[in-house]
This record gives structure tokens, sequence and C-alpha cells, in this order.
């Protein structure tokens, strides 16, 4: 009779387990939003989602991590290229097929979102997914994802990081990517976009980094692209950009690199930008012309890539006055008269500075007549 007064005691027990256990798994439409996600891809080596098993999806489950306050589903952190064991035994990068389906919309509170370098995961990008109002987190780098950002993208007040570099997507920058006034990241890299770079896209004054490299981009650099006060990395290389290149660029105080290479820009060099925060410099295969802008001990460079162009006149004096110069290439322009001697030229060797109209001296062949 003893034992039969505990067994209240023991029920009541096991409810509360039963109830805990309850309030820390995730909700059955998270879990239910995951496996209609997980059905629409193909993972055939590595076995990540062999893990997606049982009525918890906030434990244990690869790639998985849920809110600890309310158990919802919060960040899907799926990456083919990892240091995580699961890589290393299989001795292999992940590789993956399928489409991202519109199911993982219903998860409503969705913070992280990456579906990184599978290189076979294919289709467009969801549309509902610009509805998901708690998203900072948006990288679907290295995939075959095809169709065009969703138009209202400009929604999602909370993303830092949007990232969708080496696919197959098409189509305009939509004009509301530019209300993402708390982007901190964008990365377009290597994709087909087209038409011009939105004219206010100064309005993303938290940028720090705009690649949008290797894509058919048309039209001017916006001039508001100086506002944005925090950009230190600006990629527009290997575009179909024209028109000139905007004088408030040298004038940005953290821009420090600025890769412009590939384009169709004219017009001359600013003034500004030999002697500004830029210490990577590359304006590389454009038809900029008339002179080279004068150096000053502001003057620092890594990297100044100014070669096949259509500068002219012969390299400037001041270019000795300069802090520090570790590569510079002036090939293929039409420049002219004896190249300083001295630092930085002590260290460069003649292709820096081949195939121009008539530079001549060290570390050139061509020796330098009368008044040269």
């Amino acid at each position: 009779m003893a034992e039969l007064r505990h067994i209240p005691l023991l029920l009541t027990l096991l409810h509360l387990l039963l109830a805990a256990a309850t309030t820390t798994a995730c909700p059955p439409s998270d879990r239910a939003a995951l496996m209609a996600f997980k059905s629409s891809l193909h993972e055939p080596h590595l076995g990540i989602f062999k893990s997606w098993t049982g009525p918890d999806c906030c434990h244990n489950w690869y790639g998985i991590s849920c809110d600890p306050e309310t158990n919802r589903v919060a960040d899907i952190n799926l990456r083919g290229e990892s240091e995580d064991p699961i890589f290393q035994k299989a001795g292999r990068t992940g590789y993956m097929t399928g489409t991202i389906s519109p199911a993982i919309c219903g998860l409503k509170r969705l913070s992280s979102l990456t579906i990184a370098d599978w290189k076979g995961i294919s289709g467009e990008i969801p549309r509902c997914v610009a509805s998901l109002p708690f998203l900072r987190i948006l990288d679907l780098i290295g995939n075959r994802l095809t169709g065009q950002l969703p138009s209202d993208i400009g929604r999602l007040h909370r993303l830092t990081v949007l990232n969708v570099a080496d696919n197959r997507i098409t189509g305009r920058i939509p004009r509301s990517l530019t209300n993402l006034t708390g982007l901190m990241h964008l990365d377009l890299r290597n994709n087909r976009f087209y038409g011009s770079i939105p004219s206010d896209f100064g309005r993303l004054r938290m940028l720090s980094r705009a690649l949008l490299s290797r894509n058919f981009l048309a039209g001017s650099i916006p001039d508001s692209v100086s506002r944005i006060y925090r950009l230190a990395d600006l990629d527009l290389s290997l575009n179909r950009l024209s028109g000139g290149i905007p004088q408030s660029l040298g004038r940005m105080a953290v821009l420090a690199t600025l890769n412009l290479d590939g384009n169709r820009i004219t017009g001359g060099i600013p003034a500004d930008l030999l002697s500004s925060s830029v210490t990577n410099l590359n304006l590389s295969r454009n038809a900029l012309d008339g002179k080279l802008p004068e150096f000053g001990p502001r003057s620092y460079f890594t990297v100044l890539d100014l070669s096949r162009n259509r500068l002219t006149g012969g390299i400037p004096a001041s270019i000795a006055a300069a802090s520090y110069i570790g590569h510079l290439d002036l090939s293929y322009n039409h420049l002219c008269g004896k190249i300083p001697a001295g630092s930085p030229f002590d260290h460069l060797e003649a292709a820096s500075f081949e195939f121009n109209d008539c530079l001549c001296g060290s570390p050139l062949k061509r020796r330098c007549l009368g008044k040269q």
C-alpha cells in the first residue's frame, strides 16, 4: 500500500517531464516546413540530412538552430564547403541538387538562411523569402540558381547580409534593394544582372562591402555611392559600365579597395583618387585618358593598376613622394618620357611599363635620348 501512495507523485513528475520536453521541442509547423524543404533536395554523398529525424528539430538536426526562448527555428546553416568533421570524414566538398522549396517561408522566425556552395542547387529563389520579417542573413552563394531576385526584397528591413554570388541569377537589380538601409554586405558577383546600378544606391548607408563584378551592368557609376561613409570595398569590375569616375570617390573616408577593371569607363582619373584612402586601385582595361594626376604623401598603394587605358603624358615626378607603392602597372597606354629613378621604381619590372608610346629608362631596355 505504501508503494501505491507514490503513484500520483510519479505520474505528476512524468507529466512535468513530458510537458518540459514538449515545450523545448520545435513546433510541428516548423518541423513540417523543414521536412518539405528537405524533400526538394538531394544530397548523395555526406548524409547531412540523416540527423533530421524525430519530432524535435531544435536538437541534433544538422545545420539547424532554434531560438532558446521561443523554440522556433532561427537559423539554417548548410554549407557545402566546411571544416566540419562530416566533410573531413568524407574527404570531399559537398554537392547537392534540387531546388529551394517555398516551404522554407513557413519558418516565420527565421533569422539566418545559408545554403551555400552546393554547386548543383537550381531553380529560383522563392519570392516569399521577402516575407520573412526577422531575416538578417541570406547567403546562397555558389549554386546554380536562376531567375531574378525577389522584386520586393527591400521588405527585409533587418537584412545585414545579402550574398547570391556565383549563381546564374538574371534581371535588373531590384529598385527596392536600396530600402535595405541596414545592409552591411552585398555580394552579387558572377551572375547575369543587367541594367544600371540604382541611382539611389547611396541609401545603403551601412554598407561596408559592395561586390557586383562579373555581370552585365551598364550605365554610369552613381554619384550617390560616395554617401556610403562606411564603404571599404567597392568592386564593379568586368561589367559594361560607362561614363566617368565620380570625383567624389576620391573623398571617401574609408574606401580601401576600388576595382573598376574591365569596363568602358572614359574621362580622366580624378585628381583626389591617387591621394585618397584607397590602397588597392584597379582601373585597368577601360578607356581612361588624360594625364596621370599628381601623387603625394597620402599616396599608399599595395596595388595600383592603370594598365590598358589611353593615358598620355609622362609619369609625374611627384610619384617619388608616395608613401608606398607595391605593385604598379602602367603598361599598354600612351605614356612618354623618362621613368623616374629611385623608389618605387627600383623594385619594379619592365612589364609594368611596356607597350607605351615612348617611355624610356630603367627598367625598360629603351634608353632615353636628348631631353627625354
